[in-house]
């Protein structure tokens, strides 16, 4: 569901998700520990501009799926 660069709330509502904390718990900490997405501003994982994007490891994954 990840395109480009995509605020959390971005990502819910790409994936019809409502609930944060679930997102958070369900989707978002696991791709991040998996390395299969990664924060634009990793210093500052609070903030209001942060964003998500794929890692080569993800776009891999990607591309793999599609086929």
């Amino acid at each position: 569901a990840l395109k480009g660069e995509m605020s959390r709330g971005e990502l819910m509502e790409e994936l019809g998700i409502k609930d944060r904390e679930h997102f958070r718990q369900a989707f978002l900490q696991p791709a991040l520990e998996n390395g299969l997405i990664e924060m634009t501003q990793p210093d500052k994982p609070k903030s209001v501009l942060q964003r998500y994007r794929l890692t080569g490891a993800g776009k891999a994954l990607r591309a793999k799926t599609k086929t």
